[in-house]
């Protein structure tokens, strides 16, 4: 820890292994804040949010009074946000996406209209309060269908390219969407369901068999986090999927670390490749293109595997420590101006996703109860990430009966596609206004 003086302000300096571990302290701060208090649980708080934003706010309390300073060393942060996004890549196996044909490509083609909607929204009302539409696409398809990861990853981007305090304003929008996300998928499921008196499972029709274990293999297969899987239980008591209890050893973890870490080697010189012919990427989109080459060249020649329990353990961590760290160094005064903006940005696209769940979703993929499971599960990774999808798909199912379908093709879109195509939806249409 280092001590300096910083514009005539007595700072603290934490370097990158006292940040991380910092940030895996504040990470289980937040744990156990969510588990004394079931809201939090219900609304899908993330734990990193909860443990990182008092850090964030008695940091941005001792700057505005001159009182103490204090900064984070970022080397690790960007080290596992790059780990993070190659796990995502990891997941996405050829043999998944054929199970799922024409399904998972329609619903993967309207979450990557919604997200460049999302962007046009947030471009549009950033110009009619005079701030730079580089904000709005913070407010749109960056924190919203992008959720704290991408939001961590491309916030410290943008101020790069001249935004300032876009890191702390992706925070900030990304936290308020997956609570948004949370409280309204459900509500609009029900609504849509007595309004329209669609059918369910529950009111009539048999349910096949054979959906719980196609769900079962489906599951296995992109890897359900631990957490999601322990929120559905308690949201859902009358789901029983029956999944057997794993451990995941030692050296088996081990190896599929090693496929993560020689993606982020392969994925580094790519970008490199990439940057030198003039294409200017997020960091992260090498190391994801490599863990897609990595994961099906496995597949195809049988030589390897890459088991996505321990990819999905790999990306838990990686993911907890990263989003605290860029949580715990948030630079809060920052948004005092942006603060009406921001909320009036966030309200619109909550508005925006509605609509787009219910016409865009519900009307298109067969007005049926899957359709209805689908747009609440939009709901939840549309403005916050998969695991508030599938509690929201959850909470349906465990009233109205099992959906099959929904079940099938949203945690595929929303786990890994969605990332590839809103990624580049974002650095094209950022790139106009740099």
């Amino acid at each position: 820890m280092e001590t300096t003086v910083v514009n005539g302000l007595y700072t603290i300096k934490f370097d990158m292994i006292q940040a991380a571990a910092l940030g895996v302290f504040i990470y289980y701060v937040g744990v156990w804040i969510r588990n004394s208090f079931p809201i939090l649980v219900k609304l899908s708080v993330p734990a990193p949010a909860i443990g990182g934003l008092p850090v964030a706010f008695l940091v941005a309390f001792l700057q505005s009074y001159q009182i103490l300073g204090v900064q984070f060393d970022g080397t690790l942060q960007n080290v596992l946000m790059v780990m993070f996004f190659c796990t995502v890549g990891m997941n996405a196996s050829y043999k998944l996406l054929l199970k799922g044909g024409l399904m998972i490509a329609a619903f993967w083609l309207v979450a990557s209209v919604v997200a460049i909607l999302q962007n046009v929204l947030g471009i549009s009302i950033a110009s009619v309060f005079g701030l730079d539409p580089l904000m709005g696409i913070i407010a749109g398809s960056v924190t919203m269908i992008g959720g704290l990861g991408t939001a961590g990853a491309f916030g410290p981007e943008f101020e790069k390219w001249g935004v300032e305090g876009a890191a702390t304003a992706a925070i900030a929008c990304a936290t308020f969407g997956m609570v948004a996300g949370s409280l309204l998928g459900g509500p609009l499921a029900e609504w849509i369901l007595k309004f329209h008196n669609v059918p369910t499972p529950k009111s009539g029709i048999q349910e096949n068999p054979g959906d719980k274990q196609m769900t079962k293999e489906i599951s296995d297969e992109i890897g359900y986090h631990e957490e999601v899987a322990m929120m559905a239980e308690e949201q859902a008591p009358a789901l029983h999927l029956e999944e057997e209890e794993s451990l995941v050893s030692g050296p088996h973890l081990m190896k599929n670390l090693a496929f993560v870490l020689i993606a982020m080697g392969f994925g580094a010189a790519i970008s490199l490749y990439l940057k030198q012919a003039g294409i200017t990427l997020p960091g992260y989109l090498g190391a994801m293109i490599a863990a897609v080459i990595i994961r099906n060249i496995g597949d195809l020649s049988k030589a390897y595997e890459v088991d996505s329990k321990a990819i999905g353990i790999i990306s838990d961590i990686s993911l907890a420590i990263f989003v605290t760290m860029a949580i715990n160094s948030l630079k809060l005064w920052q948004l005092i101006d942006l603060a009406v903006p921001l909320l009036v940005m966030v309200l619109a696209q909550c508005i925006f996703l509605l609509l787009a769940a219910y016409f865009l979703v519900y009307w298109l993929f067969g007005r049926d109860y899957d359709a209805v499971v689908m747009a609440a599960g939009l709901m939840g990774f549309g403005l916050g990430a998969t695991p508030n999808a599938l509690v929201n798909m959850q909470a349906v199912s465990s009233k109205y009966g099992y959906a099959a379908k929904a079940f099938f093709v949203v945690p595929i879109v929303g786990a890994f596609l969605i990332d590839f195509t809103n990624a580049s939806a974002i650095t094209i249409m950022a790139s106009f206004f740099r």
